[in-house]
């Protein structure tokens, strides 16, 4: 079983991260990241709804 390594995350940075995810306006390594930390599955429809 893998580890999980214990981060800080700056509440501002993560609220803002949600905000460009949730818009499909972060970068796919920041996208990435984000689904990992808050254990999320990716979602292929708020890439699809933001290209409209």
């Amino acid at each position: 079983m893998r580890r999980k390594a214990i981060q800080w995350i700056n509440t501002p940075v993560l609220s803002e991260a949600i905000f460009r995810y949730e818009k499909g306006l972060l970068p796919n390594t920041m996208k990435l990241w984000l689904e990992q930390v808050l254990e999320i599955k990716p979602e292929k429809s708020i890439q699809k709804s933001s290209k409209k």
